[in-house]
């Protein structure tokens, strides 16, 4: 989640793709002829076809990354005089999850949401986030912006109108609905509230 303003503390948000659907459609290319390619047999002609046009499609798809994010940071840093973000742990949200192994079965293993997070996985890699944020860091500083990285923690769960902090202030993915004070809007709106007011409050912290 990225959240920016000039001077009264609106906030807008922002993400590596928004607005930008070709890194997406090429992805998308890219993986079903990852998938054609592990139908070709070894040694074929087919093969080693399928093989240059995944390599394509990669360089394809790096260039598309890479085009987008110094667009989409040019455009925060031209706009904004402050950007916040979630300090997000990239490492650590793309590690796959260990194994579970079946107390009652030795040898088999339990459901540990290794198919969910290979999704998720797919999502960090797609958005590009760590190569984003280095861009837009490069950009801000040229250009005399503040960039600062909060903690993530509860973001999305803080009703920015009470402060009333719970996981049931999100009833859906998309939806905020604060139990205490009824405060509704779209949890992303939300987000980008919190993570704006968190990075006013560490700019106001830091010594002149």
């Amino acid at each position: 989640m990225i959240a920016a303003t000039n001077v009264v503390p609106t906030g807008s948000r922002a993400t590596p793709t928004d607005g930008h659907s070709q890194p997406v459609k090429a992805a998308a290319k890219l993986e079903a002829a990852q998938q054609a390619l592990s139908r070709c047999k070894r040694g074929s002609k087919r093969r080693r076809k399928a093989v240059e046009t995944v390599a394509r499609l990669h360089r394809k798809v790096r260039c598309q990354r890479l085009d987008h994010a110094h667009k989409t940071a040019l455009g925060l840093v031209r706009e904004h005089d402050l950007i916040a973000h979630e300090d997000l742990k990239i490492r650590t949200m793309s590690k796959a999850p260990e194994p579970k192994p079946d107390p009652d079965k030795p040898g088999s293993f339990l459901p540990n949401g290794a198919a969910a997070k290979a999704g998720l996985n797919r999502s960090i890699s797609d958005a590009g986030w760590g190569v984003f944020l280095a861009i837009l860091n490069a950009k801000a500083e040229s250009a005399g912006r503040e960039v600062m990285a909060v903690d993530p923690r509860n973001t999305s769960r803080r009703c920015p109108q009470c402060g009333h902090t719970t996981k049931e202030n999100r009833p859906t993915q998309e939806t905020f609905h604060c139990v205490a004070c009824g405060h509704t809007a779209h949890a992303d709106t939300v987000g980008a509230l919190n993570v704006l007011r968190a990075g006013l409050v560490r700019r106001e912290a830091q010594p002149a």
